[in-house]
């Protein structure tokens, strides 16, 4: 077991490194890896169930009963960001409104499922990441028509039958379930059987990330100067992001496990809804913008975490250290 959960924690650890190997492997083989996609569900349900076994009913319904930060990061994705990436890409690809349209629908749909699997490994407050995957999915099929109609004049319909169906399976039902074996069982599905099933749920994420990344693979053989343009640009407003949830929560003075939350959400994107939108209502061309988070958003999620994992670290040293000189100022007192 303790073997098991060192592997664990050796892949949580080397994640930044691992998701850009895991991008290229889809990218490069997607005839080998492009099956997976079929599994890709009930590996999002298996993810959400192992990280809902640390979080109790209460700790969700406080969330509600207190949804400032909640309301925060809807705010940044559904509103903010959709209308600052009309504006940038407004004026950097105006004349391709294909390309503006893909990019204002990639910044508009909603926080992604993904995130709260970030969330857990890096230590987040996965109560307040659980409920904004779930409010963010709800309320979808109203803010993504208005803000494409806002923003560029385009009318959709999303399908909300099939979005509920989505968010059934992957995201409520594994949450009810795995929130329930830890209430019922006084905190020992938290205590141990969220811990040695988080292993496999790292291994997990690996095939999510490397089968989301073959939908890119025709794209990224065929890339253009101007899409060129269009990924660098994405690569840049996606780190804004996490950012922007890093930055607000750090205002705050937010608790770590909550600064995580911010960052995740505010940065990750449900990718798969968006392509389903641009596929449908869309040029092809389109697709181009929303598939170019399925290339950054892992990468980012991992640098992120990782650059958060030092930080913790650091002020834990500092902390420790002032601990130490104070008892050491106080054995001197007494002597």
């Amino acid at each position: 077991m303790q073997r098991w959960s060192s592997f664990g924690r050796l892949l949580g650890s080397h994640m930044a490194f691992i998701a850009p190997f895991c991008v290229a492997a889809g990218v490069l083989f997607p005839d080998v890896f492009g099956g997976l996609e079929t599994v890709v569900p009930a590996l999002f349900a298996f993810m959400t169930f192992q990280g809902s076994l640390n979080n109790t009913f209460r700790q969700v319904v406080d969330t509600f009963r207190h949804p400032a930060q909640l309301l925060v990061i809807l705010g940044v994705t559904s509103v903010a960001m959709p209308v600052v990436a009309r504006l940038l890409a407004g004026l950097l690809f105006g004349n391709d409104m294909s390309l503006v349209t893909g990019i204002v629908l990639e910044y508009s749909i909603p926080v992604a499922v993904v995130s709260f699997m970030w969330v857990g490994m890096f230590g987040g407050n996965t109560a307040l990441g659980l409920s904004c995957v779930l409010v963010s999915t709800v309320i979808a099929p109203l803010t993504i028509p208005a803000m494409l109609q806002l923003l560029l004049g385009e009318s959709v319909q999303i399908d909300t039958v099939g979005m509920m169906v989505d968010m059934l399976f992957m995201i409520a039902l594994p949450a009810l379930a795995g929130m329930l074996v830890n209430d019922l069982t006084h905190g020992w599905g938290s205590k141990r059987l969220s811990p040695a099933i988080s292993p496999a749920c790292k291994v997990l994420l690996m095939i999510i990330i490397t089968a989301n990344s073959t939908e890119i693979s025709d794209y990224m053989r065929n890339l253009t100067p101007e899409l060129v343009a269009v990924a660098l640009f994405c690569l840049v407003f996606a780190s804004c992001g996490f950012l922007v949830g890093l930055v607000i929560a750090r205002a705050w003075h937010l608790s770590l496990p909550t600064t995580v939350t911010m960052c995740f959400d505010c940065g990750l994107r449900n990718i798969s809804s968006g392509a389903v939108i641009a596929a449908a209502y869309f040029p092809g061309e389109a697709m181009f913008p929303v598939m170019m988070g399925t290339l950054f958003q892992q990468i980012l999620a991992a640098t992120f975490g990782q650059g958060m994992q030092r930080v913790v670290a650091e002020d834990r040293a500092r902390t420790d250290a002032m601990v130490e000189r104070g008892l050491s100022a106080s054995g001197h007192d007494d002597d």
